[in-house]
């Protein structure tokens, strides 16, 4: 274990969660009020940067023109963001059952229900886009929708806010990108930037989560957490891009996926978005042998390693 989680004492929990209670008073967004829904998009702007487009580099995006990128990445920012609003209902159930068995007068308690109200809203908001640009709302296909109302009963503890992180911190590097980047559209900046601001805030929660809640395992119970945030994350990697957005383009969905799932530059941008938040997890103690598989599959942790 490592001298970060052995170190972390309870009274560190009530300071944090107190800190962030101010944090989130003083600068918190209302995306109803901060974002100005009625502003036209701007003509020729990306949705994303083509780069990151599931499909960058392949035969596929070189027959498509200049037109259909822009249009596919439309449909796949679409695509995360729905995606990323079903995972926060997952993690608002999670965080209500954590409330449930919690003293409500304690900081931690409150800050877990701050966070449920900022999720609340980052829902809204991500649905509001995806209409806002023409888009369904794709989420996960139907079957992992279906198999992901397990996740608040199987996980628990570290791997459930672990699991937690890998959903936030991937998409928040895949967003700090985007909103910092002047050729996208200005209603998608505006979108990632309230996200990642308030997301700092839960993202320093939940590490803290982790670390305290490895401390208290035994080594059976860590192989089952090790298992747990791996087989979740490798859900919610390949659930970033719904088959359907490539129909968009007049893309067969399953020539997509096929070409998304062996294209380097997307495995290496998956790889990529999770440079921040693997080494803690490592450090944790939450990527082992139970997990390496799933991790591989999920291209968070490239093969051999």
């Amino acid at each position: 274990m490592s001298a970060m989680t052995r170190t972390l004492k309870e009274p560190d929990r009530e300071k944090t969660a107190d800190r962030l209670l101010k944090s989130s008073a003083n600068k918190f967004y209302d995306p109803d009020v901060d974002i100005d829904w009625t502003a036209p998009l701007v003509e020729g702007k990306r949705f994303i940067l083509e780069e990151r487009s599931s499909l960058y580099g392949t035969e596929l995006w070189d027959k498509l023109t200049p037109e259909q990128r822009i249009e596919l990445g439309k449909h796949e920012v679409a695509s995360v963001a729905t995606t990323g609003l079903w995972f926060e209902i997952l993690l608002m159930q999670m965080l209500l059952k954590e409330v449930y068995e919690e003293d409500p007068t304690s900081a931690h308690a409150q800050f877990a229900l701050t966070e449920i109200a900022d999720e609340c809203r980052h829902s809204t908001m991500f649905a509001r886009m995806a209409s806002r640009i023409g888009c369904p709302a794709y989420g996960p296909v139907p079957w992992l929708r279906r198999l992901a109302k397990l996740m608040p009963t199987i996980s628990y503890g570290p791997a459930r806010y672990g699991a937690i992180l890998v959903a936030e911190e991937v998409l928040d590097r895949l967003q700090r990108e985007q909103m910092n980047d002047e050729g996208v559209q200005p209603l998608v900046r505006m979108v990632n930037r309230i996200h990642v601001l308030e997301e700092a805030r839960h993202v320093t929660f939940a590490r803290e989560e982790v670390t305290r809640g490895m401390a208290k395992l035994s080594k059976a119970e860590i192989a089952y957490q090790q298992f747990i945030i791996a087989l979740i994350s490798y859900f919610v990697t390949r659930a970033f891009i719904n088959p359907d957005v490539y129909k968009a383009v007049g893309i067969r969905p399953r020539d997509g996926v096929e070409a998304a799932l062996t294209n380097p530059h997307w495995q290496g941008t998956i790889a990529w978005a999770g440079e921040k938040i693997m080494p803690f997890l490592r450090e944790s103690g939450l990527v082992g042998l139970p997990g390496k598989y799933f991790w591989r599959k999920s291209f968070l942790l490239p093969a051999g390693r």
